[in-house]
């Protein structure tokens, strides 16, 4: 009987997980149109009316961020919704931002690599079909260069985290304390009855 529950649990992820790729992968990303960043799409699946839990999805492809679809408490309190709309606003932030930062990465490095290959005189591909690839200090120089170029960004989204980190966190020992309140108070009106 103790085997049925990780199956029945592993069914559950596995019918999850197929729904998020339906769903487009989660928060997925589409192409705002030719030439444009990615953005965020928020993804339609929705765990079973049964789960009290938050559900986690396959890393997404483009900023490979695992989306949370979060559960909604039948009881939810007015404060309960704030923290949890904060924490998807977050999500759907932090997603674009690793999104669109990647394909610019990627963009960056294939650019790099053609521009080197192309001053030695040799093709993106040799003659057996395989990518030809960079030492690590060729490519160590593009790193470098991308970091420098990207350093103002890094801080701004790191100043950004951590605020979004200190209010959520705020705010979740705020619905804690809310949570442990109402207990007590519903112990002491029972009691006086």
């Amino acid at each position: 009987m103790a085997a049925a529950a990780p199956r029945a649990g592993l069914r559950a992820w596995t019918r999850a997980r197929r729904c998020f790729s339906r769903a487009g992968g989660g928060a997925g990303l589409l192409a705002a149109g030719r030439g444009h960043e990615p953005e965020s799409r928020v993804s339609s699946f929705c765990p079973p009316a049964h789960s009290c839990n938050d559900w986690i999805g396959p890393p997404d492809r483009h900023s490979n961020l695992r989306p949370i679809v979060f559960h909604i408490p039948k009881n939810e309190s007015p404060l309960g919704r704030r923290l949890r709309e904060f924490r998807q606003e977050t999500q759907v932030w932090n997603q674009q931002f690793w999104a669109s930062q990647n394909v610019s990465f990627r963009k960056g490095k294939e650019e790099f690599i053609y521009s080197r290959l192309k001053a030695k005189g040799l093709e993106m591909k040799d003659e057996t079909g395989q990518k030809v690839t960079l030492s690590a200090e060729e490519m160590a120089d593009f790193y470098k260069d991308f970091l420098s170029k990207n350093f103002k960004k890094h801080m701004c989204y790191n100043r950004e985290w951590y605020k979004r980190n200190f209010t959520i966190t705020f705010l979740m020992g705020q619905v804690a304390f809310e949570r442990a309140w109402s207990r007590l108070g519903w112990k002491k009106t029972k009691v006086g009855n």
